[in-house]
């Protein structure tokens, strides 16, 4: 029981100020520029979404980083894209969760070794306080699996059917 009130205080003193400390604007503003640029070199969509805390209703049912992500997948609706190729690269920062969900499309073509590995980079990068490093390294690497298994033909362009903007909660 006291583990579960815990957490529930770690999550509710996690908010705003640590995300922009973890985040600020300019790094932001670096990583959006870094998405967009990435999209122009294949036919996927990457989402990049960062959360302080989970909402309290996740907490009370003692569930987990990964279930918020395939929740946030779905109301970001970064499965509803065109050849089912979206990637959400998710932070959840009062637990240092990491988790991609990549849609049926991409997921289908990579093994769960391969996004393990792209978690771990993120995972070390957070342990050493490089937050925008390791979500960029993170998109970088997606990108390369996007230009590889859906790369753009040539003269086409992305018709970027999600937003760029990094999405902080």
């Amino acid at each position: 029981m006291m583990q579960r009130w815990k957490r529930l205080l770690k999550h509710r003193w996690t908010d705003e100020r640590d995300l922009r400390r973890a985040l600020p604007a300019a790094a932001v503003q670096r990583l959006e520029t870094q998405v967009r640029a990435s999209e122009s070199r294949h036919a996927g969509e990457i989402c990049v979404c960062v959360e302080a805390g989970l909402p309290l209703s996740y907490l009370w049912k003692q569930l987990r980083a990964r279930d918020r992500a395939v929740t946030l997948f779905g109301k970001l609706r970064v499965w509803d894209t065109e050849a089912n190729n979206g990637v959400l690269i998710y932070l959840l920062l009062a637990e240092h969760s990491i988790e991609i969900v990549a849609d049926r499309g991409l997921n289908a073509l990579v093994s769960p070794a391969h996004w393990l590995t792209i978690i771990e980079g993120l995972r070390a990068a957070l342990r050493a306080g490089e937050f925008e490093q390791g979500l960029a390294r993170a998109v970088a690497e997606v990108d390369e699996l996007l230009q590889q298994h859906f790369p753009l033909a040539a003269g086409a362009t992305n018709p970027n059917e999600l937003p760029d903007a990094v999405i902080l909660l």
